[in-house]
């Protein structure tokens, strides 16, 4: 284990924050370093997340730095050197030079695994790096592997060695069934993802030990470990689950998540904040950017000041239009609308009420 580095980025959010105490508490042989990239433009709720999280897991979350010398805060000293172009969804600028590139930088060249918060009721991948160096596994989902990994080794031209892997290291009450898996060949009749949830139903287990050693005869940072825990795991955790460990922790949900309730002529709406990141984040809907205003004016008034030269957070708003009286009253008009149109919210947390679009800001792209 002591070839291999194992990573965890926290984003401040609520899965990552989760990843971290659910590793601690059931895999702690892992020799785990956290990090956080810091843009210096985060809430305070999300400095506060990593300092209850800090006490939790025993351990300092390494703060990273994309530029150390500088008299600016993070943020402000790239945007100068982007000319003063805000960030958008088609020039996410920011994620590559505040959050990728100082957590490349911080890997290095060692052979990394990266623990990735994505639940088992989520269907995206996230950020994998480039770099051969650095494999990411995702212990919430029944398939722990990546795309690129599960794509490589369920080729048909595969079909043979993962059948002599299967023979030598899986018990025979279950190699028989696996094997009759394996032979079936990926067609456009029975599709690989297909053929990937037919082996995960038989034994998980037994599924990622074949990965696992059909990995050692590829340069994948797994392959310099003897053993892994993790091969084992059979958890799948979806949103609740995630909740229920940070409350039962202690280390609670963080407060931007809870939602605020508001009223508009006698009919009551929800409001709150559905990602971390940066306070300006630009996936923010527009009913998060009226949260912001009416509970972090401050910042909401930061946020504007980066808009001139005719760059803007929104593609098709100012933020001194979006405040206006009337346009704030149509935007909570259309979140009543949409809540009345959803089942009625269980929790205090704005995500049961929201679409689950609830990517954790920038750093959703790897952590």
């Amino acid at each position: 284990m002591s070839k291999v580095r194992h990573v965890l980025g926290i984003s401040g959010g609520k899965d990552s924050a989760a990843l971290a105490i659910y590793l601690k508490d059931n895999y702690p042989q892992i020799n785990i370093e956290y990090y956080f990239c810091d843009t210096d433009k985060e809430l305070d709720e999300t400095y506060i997340l990593i300092e209850k999280l800090e006490s939790y897991l025993g351990k300092k979350i390494i703060r990273l730095k994309a530029v150390e010398e500088t008299p600016e805060e993070q943020f402000d000293h790239f945007l100068k050197l982007y000319g003063g172009y805000l960030p958008s969804a088609n020039a996410r600028w920011c994620t590559k030079k505040l959050k990728l590139e100082p957590f490349e930088n911080f890997v290095g060249e060692d052979p990394t695994i990266s623990y990735v918060g994505i639940r088992g009721d989520e269907y995206r991948e996230g950020y994998i790096s480039t770099k051969t160096n650095i494999q990411s596994i995702f212990p919430f989902r029944k398939n722990i592997w990546s795309q690129e990994i599960i794509r490589n080794a369920l080729s048909n031209a595969n079909i043979d060695i993962l059948s002599d892997i299967c023979n030598k290291y899986i018990e025979k009450n279950i190699s028989k069934t696996l094997l009759d898996m394996i032979i079936e060949p990926v067609s456009l009749q029975y599709d690989q993802q297909r053929k990937l949830n037919d082996l995960l139903s038989i034994s998980t287990s037994a599924f990622n030990k074949i990965i696992f050693e059909y990995l050692k005869s590829n340069d994948y940072p797994i392959s310099y470990l003897d053993n892994y825990p993790l091969l084992d795991n059979e958890d799948v955790l979806v949103r609740d689950d995630i909740f229920k460990i940070l409350i039962y922790s202690g280390v609670g949900v963080p407060e931007y998540y809870n939602k605020r309730e508001f009223e508009l002529d006698g009919r009551k709406g929800y409001y709150a904040r559905s990602r971390s990141g940066c306070y300006f984040c630009f996936f923010q809907q527009k009913i998060e950017w009226v949260w912001l205003y009416e509970n972090h004016r401050d910042l909401f008034e930061k946020a504007m000041t980066y808009e001139k030269d005719g760059y803007t957070w929104l593609q098709d708003e100012r933020l001194k239009d979006l405040i206006k009286p009337e346009r704030i009253r149509k935007i909570k008009q259309e979140q009543i609308k949409k809540t009345c149109k959803e089942p009625k919210p269980q929790s205090e947390y704005l995500i049961d009420i929201l679409s689950d679009a609830e990517g954790e800001g920038c750093a959703a792209c790897f952590v």
